[in-house]
């Protein structure tokens, strides 16, 4: 995923520093999600995944050299886990009481206790791990590495690497379907999905994802075997089949976008985008998206997170200053985060 460094993209800086703050309740309206409240953080520092342990209620939420802890019970800062040098985000294997970090800056992952939040021990990647995730069929983590191509595979109990798997062309986002004994992966820069069999540690098969281009953010419909592509190259959602990699449709979205979620409860794909949109559609039918809202956020609220059991998202979200001389500044001369001001935005729907 692509991590919101400071600086940050330029094409941003001067409507992120017009928009202080969430879009009001009266401009996200039109659509089943609503602006709820904001989590302060402080701090200084980048940020990129969130990640939900629903049955856990935390929210896990990198931020420049560390993952911060959310009770979402109490929506407040519980704890952070620390020694996780340019950590881009954490999966969590909550059967297991652990997570596993991807420590982009070391090419390491962290096999980290959730109730203490300690790093126990540390194992080799390839370069730059990025997007993660826990696959529970075979209780094993999924790192995925971005200059380096390739998938490095971690049993998490035992805090060993049990393979590495090359790929075709630069990893993005991912998820598994431990029934069908699959793990689906963006390649961001092929235009394609590379398919992996969990069992053999190798990959089977490369899908297309057009019309949809420079996929980012995955989500995944289980029962209806979907996959829901954030294509910031074509500013579409693709929604493909699982089993076939057919295309089915697509639905336009915002510009940037870098997350996707699907809640299983209510039927509704989101994509999350850097220009301060995050767009909802309905799975209708498993052949028909329909999208429903346009929610309104904040510029550069390009990660998210969905908890399946409130069905609110989590978006990240900071305050810049403006370049000293917007009319002849570059895109080098990009705007500084205002220290303090990272906080999470949350969404929710009546209920």
């Amino acid at each position: 995923m692509k991590k919101i460094l400071l600086p940050v993209l330029f094409s941003l800086a001067i409507a992120v520093c017009r928009a202080d703050g969430p879009a009001s309740p009266e401009r996200s309206a039109g659509g089943p999600y609503h602006f709820i409240k904001e989590i302060p953080v402080g701090g200084d520092g980048g940020w990129d995944y969130l990640t939900v342990d629903s049955a856990g209620q935390r929210l896990y939420v990198s931020h420049g050299t560390k993952v911060v802890v959310i009770d979402l019970a109490k929506d407040q800062v519980v704890g952070e886990i620390t020694n996780t040098p340019g950590v881009h985000g954490i999966a969590i294997a909550h059967d297991l009481g652990l997570g596993v970090t991807s420590n982009g800056r070391e090419n390491k992952a962290g096999i980290v206790n959730l109730k203490t939040l300690q790093t126990l021990s540390k194992v080799d990647t390839g370069q730059n791990p990025d997007g993660m995730l826990y696959e529970p069929g075979r209780k094993e983590a999924y790192l995925f590495n971005g200059r380096g191509q390739s998938a490095t595979v971690v049993d998490v109990k035992a805090g060993k690497v049990v393979a590495t798997i090359p790929l075709d062309g630069k990893p993005e986002f991912a998820q598994a379907d431990s029934k069908a004994g699959c793990v689906y992966d963006n390649l961001e820069d092929k235009n394609e999905v590379a398919v992996i069999d969990t069992k053999s540690h190798q990959v089977i098969t490369n899908w297309p994802i057009a019309p949809g281009e420079e996929a980012s953010g995955m989500a995944i419909d289980l029962k209806n075997h979907r996959l829901f592509l954030g294509c910031g190259g074509s500013k579409t959602m693709v929604m493909m089949d699982s089993t076939s990699g057919k295309v089915i449709t697509s639905v336009p979205i915002g510009q940037g976008v870098d997350a996707n979620a699907f809640d299983a409860g209510t039927g509704f794909a989101f994509a999350s985008c850097g220009d301060g949109t995050t767009t909802i559609a309905h799975e209708d039918t498993p052949d028909k998206l329909t999208v429903v809202q346009t929610l309104e956020t904040q510029r550069g609220s390009r990660t998210m997170a969905l908890d399946p059991k409130t069905h609110k998202i989590y978006l990240a979200a900071a305050q810049f200053e403006a370049p000293t001389n917007q009319a002849t500044a570059t895109p080098r001369q990009r705007p500084r985060m205002i220290p303090g001001t990272f906080k999470i935005l949350v969404y929710g729907m009546d209920k």
